[in-house]
């Protein structure tokens, strides 16, 4: 049989795709040449319930297997209506060689964790999923409903995932899970004490975090910060910057407490990035004005801004949806130039430094990657992908810096 896999949505899904090809072995590289099609979805908002519907329908004329996601919200209707043939929970990826042929429906419960070894992601980095599901109850969000409640991969599952890889020559890891931060609560540790041991792996040479919340941030964690290894970019979640807006969204952080935290983290050079939703349900202008003066306050140099969504079976699609789409789309556009400026003043500020940049592409005629600060770089020049570069004299453009 030959299978296809279809991806959408985040990290963790990315990594739960990775594994079934792993599974699986050989794959084909498009629907066209196969007789199944696995469908690894999301569900976080409306839109994304549409997409995947779309893709469905226009793949008909192809066996389809639903998971991911959108297997605990669309599942049951897509399977009636005979627009697929399976829907398989969570639990079942890890076996997906088990049930290739299967027909119906079977989502199990969340009480798993994953175990597979992860062996290749790309060239250059590898994912390593260190954590499923969210006890966080924020209202607008369907996650904790989709993925369970948190429960942490065991320590040693990780760090021989990473000697595996390290072994096949991968010297970047972009740790990830659907709540991060919260790693290592219900198996006695931290973040911070995984991070401290994958540092120790001689052969990485660089370990990425993906977002976090406030109250996740320690002090070892930000000394980790120091130590070469871990990234000098912290990902931190805020959402909103009105107290009021956050109330309204369920959301545990508060203004003073993270401006504080973010104020000390920028002290120690540490770029840093949040995400933000606007036009959430309530967001008048009072409010909005509010955000936008404390938001200014912030040293954010990246961010990733998501216009509000109502998504069915969450508190906030039940509230009065009173933004405008097109004030919501220039709400965004402030906060995102406002950024902008800074990440380009934070590179500025920087500009002596030699950066640590790991060559990840090749395009018209530039290689492209990362420095430590999570900020990318083009360079002229003979080099690999893979590669390492320690990088002086680079020219800070407007959105990214260059060597030529």
């Amino acid at each position: 049989m030959k299978v296809f896999i279809k991806t959408f949505g985040c990290r963790s899904n990315i990594f739960d795709s990775e594994i079934m090809k792993n599974i699986i072995g050989e794959v084909v590289d498009s629907e066209d040449k196969a007789d199944l099609i696995i469908v690894n979805s999301c569900t976080v908002t409306n839109f994304a319930d549409r997409d995947l519907r779309q893709y469905i329908n226009k793949w008909q004329s192809k066996d389809i297997m639903l998971t991911g996601c959108g297997a605990y919200t669309q599942g049951e209707k897509l399977l009636k209506e005979g627009k697929v043939k399976a829907v398989l929970g969570h639990k079942y990826k890890e076996e997906i060689d088990k049930y290739l042929d299967f027909r119906g429906i079977k989502l199990g419960d969340f009480n798993f964790k994953n175990s597979k070894i992860l062996q290749n992601i790309s060239k250059t980095k590898a994912f390593i999923k260190i954590q499923e599901g969210c006890d966080f109850e924020c209202a607008y969000c369907i996650i904790p409903y989709v993925r369970g409640h948190s429960r942490s991969i065991e320590e040693n599952v990780i760090l021989d995932e990473i000697k595996k890889l390290r072994d096949a020559g991968i010297s970047e890891f972009v740790l990830t899970g659907i709540n991060m931060g919260s790693y290592g609560k219900d198996t006695g540790t931290t973040l911070s004490e995984l991070i401290k041991k994958i540092s120790e792996i001689r052969g990485v040479k660089r370990i990425r975090l993906g977002s976090l919340e406030p109250s996740q941030i320690d002090e070892e964690l930000i000394d980790l910060t120091q130590n070469g290894i871990l990234e000098k970019h912290l990902h931190i979640a805020l959402q909103h910057t009105s107290d009021k807006m956050l109330r309204i969204m369920k959301r545990r952080n508060r203004v003073k407490p993270t401006l504080e935290l973010f104020e000390k983290l920028a002290s120690k050079n540490i770029a840093l990035g949040t995400d933000f939703i606007v036009g959430h349900p309530g967001e008048s202008e009072e409010i909005w004005q509010e955000a936008l003066e404390n938001f200014k306050k912030y040293p954010l140099t990246h961010i990733h801004i998501f216009r509000y969504s109502p998504r069915e079976g969450t508190l906030s699609a039940t509230m009065k949806q009173d933004v405008p789409g097109d004030i919501a789309k220039k709400r965004a556009k402030i906060l995102d130039e406002i950024v902008k400026r800074n990440n380009y003043e934070f590179r500025l500020k920087n500009k002596n430094l030699p950066l640590f940049v790991h060559i990840e592409d090749f395009k018209d005629g530039y290689y492209t990657g990362y420095d430590e600060f999570y900020n990318k770089m083009k360079l002229k020049g003979d080099f690999n992908k893979g590669e390492w570069v320690r990088v002086k004299n680079y020219e800070v453009k407007e959105i990214e810096n260059v060597k030529e």
